[in-house]
């Protein structure tokens, strides 16, 4: 099994952002994650962290509305971005997210990469591809994880992946795509190994774990 060179399990709570204002220096390495409001996201990311409520998951969808830093170290950061597209958030509240995840994308020059998280069952969404569309305009690389792979039998599983690491060749750009289990852990070792590459970048001085 693939050993990951960053220890996540360092991750804490830095601080919550409205827009990119108010966020810490845009210096060192941050990696964001970002998807739909129900794809998964705060599991994700306590289940790389190996921690159990570092990012509030909700039966709610569409609570988070902050720009959520976590620092793993004094170089490295993973962002937390506002969930989209979810029906009962009012209008005003999801142009006030679009704005700043666009502000944040083509802004933030310590943005490295992109996680974009999607429910296997439901992947590629018009949001979805925007986001992606946006990531690659910026010339961002981007890890698609298609998230609740348990959902699905081993065959359902390949053929989705297969399909979606097709769709995303029109793209055009630099997009990793693998499939993700917050339950069973499937997949985290392939998200470890692409953030891994992510943070190794020049500038990122900073320690890393034995």
């Amino acid at each position: 099994m693939y050993k990951s060179k960053i220890n996540y399990q360092r991750a804490a709570f830095l601080t919550s952002a409205p827009d990119i204002k108010a966020l810490p220096a845009d210096a060192g390495i941050e990696v964001a994650f970002a998807g739909r409001s129900n794809a998964g996201k705060s599991s994700a990311l306590n289940t790389l962290t190996r921690q159990n409520s570092l990012a509030r998951t909700s039966k709610t969808p569409g609570r988070t509305q902050l720009i959520n830093t976590f620092s793993l170290d004094e170089h490295r950061r993973l962002i937390d971005l506002p969930g989209y597209g979810f029906a009962k958030v009012p209008l005003a509240v999801k142009e006030k997210w679009q704005k700043s995840l666009a502000e944040y994308l083509t802004k933030r020059a310590s943005l490295k990469g992109i996680v974009v998280l999607m429910d296997i069952r439901h992947p590629l969404k018009d949001l979805d591809q925007d986001l992606i569309h946006w990531a690659v305009d910026s010339e961002l690389p981007v890890l698609i994880l298609l998230t609740k792979s348990d959902k699905l039998g081993p065959g359902a599983r390949k053929k989705t992946l297969f399909e979606v690491r097709d769709a995303t060749l029109a793209f055009m750009g630099d997009i990793t795509v693998h499939t993700f289990s917050s339950l069973n852990k499937q997949g985290l070792a392939d998200l470890e190994q692409v953030l891994d590459l992510w943070y190794q970048a020049p500038d990122a001085t900073s320690d890393i774990a034995d």
